[in-house]
């Protein structure tokens, strides 16, 4: 019996090895694997840290020095892989993948930018399908850029529906995004996802710190972006994208009216596993008003490399000098606008600014998984005689920061679900300064001609400092639903040194040295839907917040507090579509945001005022942007917002309320329409004409003057010529109209307006 059951013991334990090898090579044969090479179309060299995906999964690599990669545990069958390098044209292709063998593929990428429109990054920090993003993104692509060749930041950032952005001088501005027209710290402005600026450190010109005519694209996300971003992302993110290395040149030199002239130049090269690129931006002009010349040099040099097979390090330093007059917001009255539009009210005013950046990403990628880190430090420095406070607090700033701060992120993909999830925190540390003296200023009838030197009225130091740690999941829940959450914890603080005596009464209040603290949790919830591979429907929950800048806390002016101000708080829905066929891509998008406890100036009684978190305001409208190929060589690109902005509880005053008002500067329609023909006669030529639209706008809180909008009229046209050579010639506002970048009105000024710059012809040529 022992002998019988001592056979069956054996003949069992042979064949339980027999299955088991027999089922091995069954089970391995389920999955493949995918090597090969990522070359250069002109070189045939490797292009090193190329990513290469298997699409619907989350497997991925990047090439090694060599262009090499190697994917494993890769379903058998067809599977479609995507190769991206930025700099290159995105390839998609097929690849049959034997069980439990290995196919090759070698993939060559032309020349030309991966920023293709349906792909972003600003949304989760990656990059991502349009189509699973529960947002309303904007995006302006490389070609796009180099098309308009903008000599200001308004004549890219236009083409995005439901933006308006204006010209303040030089290339400064304000932004309109979800908002009225403002200089309030309600956007957050990025280079390659990291601030550029520090909250509590806001400049509504941030724009022109950034080398915009040299960017890769622009990414516009509108409504809060809080939960990944933090404090100031209200009425939107902005994400200035720089060019990636790629071997070859470019050198533009244009010159227009005015005196307009400008340098634009690159060169790259790719060599193993480095990729270097040197920009440069050199900028002038006289200006068409009266003292508005202005001076811009600024410089990027990024460089990338790849660590093996898995890991990839970018480094980008930039640096900016601007020199400029400031008049373009310098408003003049109604007779001066319609009969000597040249007038400068304010010319002794100015802006001195430098800016410098420098940040480094390395990323590694695991099996499942994306480690991210980023330290980066920035210092800004500007010295400026504001115009718009010469007439009631006359005085000379300067102002500025240092910071130094990390941006850690981790991601984990999951099988189930193609759940993943982000895990990161953002670590800030920026001491800042502040230095203002009055000055008295000297007038002849309605131009101040110069001024003298008064006494410091503000002089302190103040150190920004947080640490926010934030966690995204997004998940499948079901087959096309993609659901995506996000929460975020800011704790804030400004460190608060008072370096002239505390005053408690008159014009100029100081506060004693102190510390201010903040927390907030941001929250957001999305979901998108692919009904088709063409359509896609989305609808979005987001909080945002802003906390005071330092300027509302401890420049305290007649206010009797403000170190108790709070942040800004904002609640915004919104849900939308996108269609993309073959010839014709639209989306459409609703938005409803209430923003609460904003900062109000309150007079009292007695005529003293204070500062406090005492309004609330409405924000409501809808965004279509229609790309459509009219005919082979026709194309159709259309942006348009429709909006209407309202005080809910605005009280400033006893004797003033407008609640139920619409808000001043917020025009209801902002539209956009360009059409471009490309000839078949004359290869790389093209011609645009564009069709700028503002609406008409109140231009007081009680609605009783009202600006009638404006239209603008533009043309571009680009020739190629010899060899590598392009012509270009540009004309804005072709039919001449008198218009206002900004308008106001007061009983004391009556309406006021500062006017917008004539028509205009420039002309240029690009050797690439």
């Amino acid at each position: 019996m022992c002998m019988h059951r001592r056979r069956v013991f054996q003949h069992g334990l042979i064949w339980l090895a027999s299955l088991a090898v027999t089922f091995s090579p069954i089970r391995a044969q389920q999955a493949g694997v995918i090597e090969g090479t990522i070359q250069s179309r002109e070189t045939a060299a490797g292009l090193a840290g190329a990513r290469i995906t298997v699409v619907g999964t989350r497997l991925a690599a990047l090439a090694d020095e060599q262009g090499a990669f190697r994917i494993t545990g890769v379903p058998a069958g067809r599977v479609e892989i995507a190769a991206e390098y930025v700099g290159r044209r995105l390839d998609r292709r097929t690849v049959e993948v034997p069980a439990g063998g290995m196919a090759r593929v070698t993939i060559v990428l032309d020349i030309q930018p991966i920023a293709a429109e349906e792909l972003v990054v600003t949304v989760s920090r990656e990059a991502e399908r349009r189509a699973e993003t529960p947002a309303t993104v904007g995006v302006i692509t490389d070609a796009t850029i180099q098309e308009v060749k903008p000599s200001h930041p308004s004549q890219i950032m236009n083409r995005i529906a439901g933006v308006w952005v204006n010209v303040t001088g030089g290339e400064g501005h304000m932004a309109s995004i979800r908002h009225p027209i403002t200089t309030n710290p309600v956007y957050l402005y990025l280079e390659d996802g990291v601030p550029t600026r520090s909250t509590g450190f806001f400049n509504h010109n941030a724009l022109y710190e950034i080398d915009v005519p040299n960017a890769d694209r622009i990414e516009v996300v509108k409504g809060p972006a809080t939960a990944l971003y933090g404090s100031d992302a209200i009425g939107g993110s902005v994400n200035v994208v720089t060019r990636g290395p790629a071997d070859g040149s470019s050198v533009s030199l244009e010159g227009g009216a005015w005196g307009f002239g400008r340098l634009l130049a690159s060169a790259g090269t790719v060599r193993g596993a480095n990729g270097v690129l040197a920009e440069l931006n050199v900028t002038r002009t006289d200006g068409w008003r009266d003292g508005t010349a202005y001076d811009r040099e600024s410089g990027t040099i990024r460089w990338d490399r790849t660590l093996g097979s898995a890991s990839a390090i970018r480094t980008v330093v930039t640096y900016s000098r601007i020199d400029q007059n400031t008049a373009g917001s310098s408003a003049i009255s109604r007779a001066d606008y319609l009969d000597r539009p040249t007038v400068n009210y304010t010319p002794i005013s100015f802006r001195r600014i430098q800016a410098f950046r420098l940040h480094s990403v390395y990323e590694r990628l695991g099996e499942n998984s994306l480690f991210t880190v980023t330290p980066f430090v920035r210092w800004n420095e500007m010295n400026i005689l504001p115009n718009w406070t010469l007439t009631f607090d006359p005085g000379v700033w300067e102002t500025g920061h240092s910071s130094a701060g990390a941006l850690l992120k981790y991601r984990r993909d999951f099988e189930p679900m193609s759940a993943r999830l982000i895990a990161g925190a953002d670590l800030d540390f920026s001491p800042g300064t502040q230095f203002e003296k009055q000055i008295a200023p000297v007038r002849a009838g309605t131009i101040f001609e110069s001024y003298t030197d008064g006494s410091p009225v503000y002089d302190y130091d103040v150190t920004f400092l947080s640490a926010s740690p934030y966690l995204q999941a997004e998940a499948t829940p079901v087959e096309r639903l993609r659901i995506t959450a996000g929460l975020r914890f800011d704790a804030m603080a400004y460190d608060y040194e008072n370096k002239l005596s505390v005053e408690t009464t008159g014009r100029y209040r100081r506060p004693a040295s102190t510390r201010v603290d903040y927390t907030h949790l941001s929250p957001k919830l999305g979901a998108s839907l692919e009904v088709t591979p063409a359509l896609n429907l989305f609808a979005a929950y987001a909080h945002g917040f802003r906390a005071p800048s330092e300027g509302q806390l401890f420049r305290q002016g007649r206010a009797e507090n403000t170190i108790g101000l709070q942040p800004i708080k904002a609640d915004n829905f919104e849900a939308g579509f996108r269609l993309n066929a073959r010839r014709i891509r639209l989306e459409a998008s609703a938005y409803h945001m209430t923003k609460t406890d904003d900062i109000l100036s309150l007079t009292n009684p007695d005529g003293s005022t204070q500062t406090a978190n005492a309004g609330e305001t409405l924000h409501r409208g809808v965004e279509l942007a229609l790309g459509a190929a009219v005919l082979d060589r026709l194309r159709l690109d259309a942006g348009l917002g429709l909006s209407r902005h309202t005080y809910e509880d605005w009280r400033p005053s006893a004797t003033a309320d407008f609640s139920g008002n619409t808000m001043e500067t917020a025009p209801q329609q902002v539209g956009n329409l360009a059409l471009t023909w490309r000839p078949a006669f004359r290869d790389g030529a093209s011609v645009s004409l564009e069709w700028q639209r503002i609406g008409r706008y109140w231009m007081d809180a009680d609605n009783t003057h009202r600006y009638p909008g404006h239209d603008l009229l533009n043309l571009r046209l680009a020739v190629p010529v010899v060899g590598r050579a392009m012509l270009f010639v540009r004309g804005t506002n072709l039919l001449d109209e008198r218009y206002a970048e900004t308008s106001s009105f007061t009983a004391a000024r009556g309406e006021e307006f500062a006017p917008g710059q004539p028509r205009a012809f420039y002309a240029g040529i690009q050797i690439r």
